[in-house]
């Protein structure tokens, strides 16, 4: 019976390391691939996510079930085989763009399906959401809408309140004498939206608040998103002519900078959020 019980212990240590060694290896592929794009921002984003996902299986490794079928175990395969074949066949250009946006989620189920079956789906449905939201929602919204119209009559009204001489172009152009820029889909803030609507998954997920609460914080996010790539859209409009600040502020450090503002801004409602909540809990137990 001893002998049994340490096989089977055994078997199940090798198949958590089984998985483990697959699940790392994909996500090292996934992230290499992501810093061949270029896609800095996204990168960051992605060590981030994963760094969740990492800590949500740790919190739960020793309850889950490691069952899977052959049908379920066959198409968890062929989803990172799907993966593998792509990773290895993509090597630039826009394919790879999208690749590295969903492989993430694709990886997820297929690793989930390999591991505990149909069934077990559900156990993982936390850190497949997370890795949902890491990349499909910018791919979806790119392919079915241009928000750049909306940016760019938001900086202009931006501009034009704050006492600038602005006109808006064809909906797009925005000119501040003596220059103009064009507001590309790039611009539109889209990266940003999806990248805070993200944090504000992972949020809700691992520091869980009441209903009401919660269905305002994805808004929330958003809006945080749109508005502080509103001004940065507005202050390039200013600065288009002095090229060494245009650069900076467009792709360089500067650009990142107001994606960490947008984040703190974030994590600061958030944090009042949890702290309410305490307080009302504390003064319900002390009444």
């Amino acid at each position: 019976m001893k002998f049994t019980t340490f096989t089977a212990v055994k078997t199940l240590n090798n198949s958590q390391f089984w998985l483990l060694g697959i699940g790392a290896g994909l996500i090292a592929i996934i992230l290499t691939l992501t810093q061949r794009t270029g896609d800095i921002s996204h990168l960051g984003m992605s060590v981030l996510f994963y760094f969740a996902v990492a800590s949500l299986i740790g919190e739960k490794r020793h309850n889950l079930n490691l069952e899977s079928g052959f049908f379920p175990s066959f198409l968890g395969i062929l989803l990172i085989a799907l993966v593998l074949w792509q990773s290895a066949s993509l090597t630039q250009g826009k394919l790879l763009l999208v690749f590295t946006h969903l492989a993430p989620f694709i990886s997820a189920i297929g690793l989930a399906l390999l591991a505990s079956g149909l069934k077990g789906l559900k156990q993982y449905w936390q850190e497949i959401t997370i890795l949902f939201f890491l990349g499909v929602p910018k791919i979806v919204l790119t392919s079915v809408t241009d928000i750049s119209p909306i940016t760019a009559k938001f900086s202009a009204f931006l501009l034009w309140y704050s006492g600038f001489e602005v006109s808006l172009q064809q909906e797009i152009f925005i000119r501040v004498p003596p220059g103009s820029i064009k507001v590309y889909s790039g611009c539109s803030g889209v990266e940003l939206i999806s990248h805070l609507l993200g944090l504000a998954v992972i949020a809700l997920l691992m520091f869980p608040l009441k209903r009401k609460k919660a269905m305002l914080v994805p808004i929330v996010a958003i809006t945080i998103a749109f508005i502080v790539n509103g001004i940065r859209v507005a202050l390039l409009a200013v600065i288009v002519t002095q090229q060494q600040a245009f650069d900076y502020w467009h792709e360089g450090d500067g650009s990142r900078l107001f994606g960490m503002v947008a984040v703190l801004i974030l994590g600061l409602f958030y944090f009042l959020l949890l702290r309410e909540g305490e307080g009302k809990n504390q003064g319900n137990l002390e009444s």
